[in-house]
């Protein structure tokens, strides 16, 4: 019997009457009650979900340039209304290249010795000092300082490609042409330069075969710590170029004008740092400009999140106006990784990018100027000098600079970057917790602090309305920041569905759901078949790990999942064990490394699938909607504290094989076990560290039961860790007089469900009676 698609029982107005009309049969038909025949092959299901998955994110990324405008209201009426009115937009970008640390007070300190004197080398016309100067905590800027003999016509910050050293940009040592050595001739032209070292894209050496096995360069071993605390290697370089616009302002005087230039990857640094501080009057970006709505290609290391919702390239250079911009179309070195990669951009299509900036009656458009030849052309040379208002520049002199220290290692140099970028990123992760409790927990609550530290020995609860009315807010934050969310509304369900397995006990369902065009979700209902006409029941959602697929839970026999589906509906519970993407390796990387480009994440597929199932499983006649529980392991397990916490249908949610200091977990670079170690690159979410960790997530929870299973020889954690995050959501469901609603439970075992005490759970909080002799 197939009823059509628009049939729903739900829109009878007797439901409870209807009910009594449906045999016991026809709840196990096939297909499924209210669905179509599903004839897609069980085989490739997953594949066509990956499939379609990639095929939605491709078309929002391409509607992305059409809707950014909506983010944007400028005044085009004088130079100050524009500048007013963009900038909080000039925020955003500050924000989201984790410019957000106040730098330390301006100096530039020269240094050296006997070996490596701080005098580098001299010339007719200039000298050239070894530097470094203060930029946050720890972390400081190094590279050269050059100095004219005469007064200085201007000054810039000239950033090299991460290719390069500021030596070989001034022809101290080899490796770029003369004719490129674009710092070399604004020396020469009485320019003071300041030159800082860039963070190399070379592999990254070290002697841990564990962390050479997960394939990084320095620039992605930055990245990977630093975007889940909110910053960014791209930050980290802009803070330098700022940090020395600080000092070149203090030293010079606000007379002088201040230009940065830089090329390939120090010409996303040059335009970044320009969009960042209208203090830099002139920006020379030499073979980085481009279109970037295929910019999720390129290496992880430039990951920004959610740009292309609100900045392509002309939208950052908008943030550069009306100072002015010269865009050089030059050639830049070739990387290719699995990771990514950068090549030199066609030029129509930078050419398209220069002509979308916005720049009203009153501003002139930058400069394009195009080099084939090299970086650093004259053209683009003579365009930086006109806007400065300084003279043309004279050829090149045939005087190079000679290096007089005898024992300089770059490398050295490069390393102590590159270390003290990493021990700031660290000092973040051990604050983080502080950070979260003071943003979220003591925020919604303040009462719970002096609950914290109170000596009486009772103490009232809290009322529980008033957190959860709190929280409301943060789980909105979650939801649009930190997970991210599409803005396209839920189709039709137009299920699908065929039988596929059956035992005396229960059948099981394949079944297809719309959820956006391209996109749709797939999972397995298991249906006892001692249900009674009329009978609502508990469903519990099962949820694999990483490569899993549903038929794991239900009759797969796999390790670790204990057929914990097919277990469920012999207890009498409905079933539903659905399909999350983290299935193919790179192909789920790729694709949230797709989303990341527009404001969204892997679990803004997830979350909408899961929302989609919610929603169709409450119009089956025999589920009880309000006693829907989610139970996952592993990678389901990390989907227990993002999902339910976000979709209130979840009754209650058990976290398997996951529940963890997070923020370590992915940030921390000490941990043999850690995500900075492995090749899932894709772990860093956001600023999640100093927004939501586990127990924050857990805390949305709130009031509904929460429970933490933990294998004590599972290698995703340790137990102490596990514990110490599980004992702040203990200690608030107590202070909210909800203690009974959580638990944990530790079995001598590894990564698995172990089905005893979550089972336990599972019967008391969806009040379902166990089996007799369980």
């Amino acid at each position: 019997m197939n009823f059509p698609a628009s049939f729903s029982l739900c829109r009878i107005g007797c439901l409870t009457s209807v009910l009594a009309l449906v045999p016991p049969w026809l709840l196990r038909a096939e297909p499924l009650l209210q669905t179509r025949p599903l004839e897609w092959p069980e085989a490739d299901l997953s594949s066509r979900l990956m499939d379609g998955a990639h095929h939605f994110v491709e078309r929002k990324i391409d509607e992305s340039a059409a809707s950014r405008g909506a983010r944007w209201t400028r005044d085009f009426s004088s130079a100050e209304a524009y500048t007013k009115s963009i900038e909080p937009n000039r925020q955003r970008w500050k924000s989201v290249i984790g410019v957000v640390d106040a730098r330390l007070p301006a100096g530039m300190e020269r240094y050296g010795d006997e070996a490596a004197p701080a005098l580098v080398a001299e010339t007719a016309r200039y000298r050239v000092y070894q530097v470094r100067w203060p930029v946050l905590d720890g972390v400081w800027g190094s590279g050269l300082l050059v100095e004219p003999k005469t007064a200085a016509v201007a000054g810039a910050v000239v950033v090299p490609d991460a290719g390069q050293t500021p030596e070989q940009l001034l022809g101290l040592a080899p490796g770029i042409a003369a004719e490129a050595q674009g710092a070399r001739r604004l020396a020469e032209n009485g320019f003071t330069l300041v030159l800082p070292v860039t963070i190399s894209r070379a592999k990254l050496v070290t002697d841990d075969a564990q962390i050479r096995a997960s394939d990084q360069t320095y620039r992605e071993w930055i990245y990977r710590q630093a975007f889940h605390l909110g910053r960014h290697v791209v930050g980290y370089e802009v803070q330098i170029v700022l940090a020395a616009v600080d000092w070149l302002r203090a030293h010079r005087g606000a007379a002088i004008k201040i230009a940065v230039c830089g090329h390939a990857e120090g010409g996303l640094t040059a335009l970044s740092a320009a969009a960042a501080d209208p203090r830099i009057e002139v920006a020379l970006v030499s073979g980085y400009f481009d279109s970037r709505q295929n910019g999720w290609a390129e290496p992880i290391y430039r990951n920004i999140w959610g740009r292309l919702r609100e900045f392509g390239d002309a939208e950052i250079a908008a943030l550069v106006l009306p100072r002015a911009l010269v865009i050089e179309h030059s050639p830049v070195p070739h990387v290719t990784a699995h990771k990514g990669e950068v090549q030199t951009a066609d030029f129509a299509r930078v050419r398209a990018e220069v002509a979308r900036i916005e720049t009203g009656a009153l501003f002139k458009r930058p400069a394009l100027v195009r080099s084939d030849g090299g970086p650093y052309a004259a053209e683009a040379l003579a365009r930086l000098t006109t806007e400065l208002g300084v003279a043309a520049l004279a050829p090149l002199s045939a005087e190079l600079p000679v290096e007089q220290r005898r024992a300089f290692q770059p490398t050295e140099r490069h390393g102590r970057l590159f270390k003290e970028m990493e021990e700031h990123v660290q000092r973040l992760v051990q604050k983080s917790e502080h950070v979260r409790e003071a943003a979220f927990l003591y925020t919604v609550m303040p009462a719970l602090a002096d609950n914290k530290w109170s000596t009486e020995a009772r103490h009232p609860t809290q009322p529980v309305e008033k957190f959860v009315a709190g929280a409301k807010r943060y789980r909105e934050l979650m939801a649009e920041e930190a997970m991210g969310r599409f803005d396209e509304a839920l189709r039709p369900f137009a299920a699908r569905s065929r039988k596929i397995s059956e035992t005396a006990k229960w059948t099981a369902y394949d079944v297809v759901l719309d959820v956006f065009p391209e996109f749709f979700a797939w999972g397995i209902l298991v249906v006892p078949k001692d249900l009674q006409p009329g009978e609502r029941r508990p469903v519990v959602v099962c949820q694999h790990g990483r490569n899993g697929v549903p038929r794991n839970l239900l009759d797969g026999n796999t390790s670790g999942y204990d057929n914990v589906a097919a277990k469920l509906a012999d207890r009498g519970f409905i079933a539903f064990a659905p399909h999350n993407l983290y299935r193919g390796e790179d192909r789920y990387r790729w694709l949230g490394r797709k989303a990341n480009t527009i404001h969204a994440t892997l679990f803004s597929f997830i979350i909408a699938s899961h929302d989609q199932i919610l929603r169709w499983l409450e119009t089956l006649p025999f589920v009880d909607g309000n006693r829907i529980a989610f139970y996952g392991l592993s990678y389901g397990g990390e989907t227990a504290v993002r999902v339910p916490p976000l979709l209130e249908k979840y009754c209650l949610s058990i976290c398997s094989g996951d529940f963890n200091q997070w923020t370590r977990k992915v940030a921390a670079t000490d941990l043999p076990f850690g995500f900075m170690r492995t090749i899932e690159w894709e772990m860093p979410y956001w600023n999640l560290g100093n927004t939501f960790d586990y127990a924050e997530m857990a805390y949305l929870m709130v009031p509904r039961p929460f429970m933490v299973e933990r294998g004590h020889l599972d290698r995703v954690s340790r137990d102490q860790w596990v514990a110490h995050e599980y004992a702040k959501v203990r200690w608030l469901y107590a202070q909210l007089g909800l203690a009974d609603r959580t638990a944990i439970t530790f079995f001598q075992g590894g990564h698995a469900m172990r089905a005893e005490g979550t089972f336990d759970f599972l019967h008391q909080h969806l009040h379902w009676p166990k089996p007799a002799g369980t």
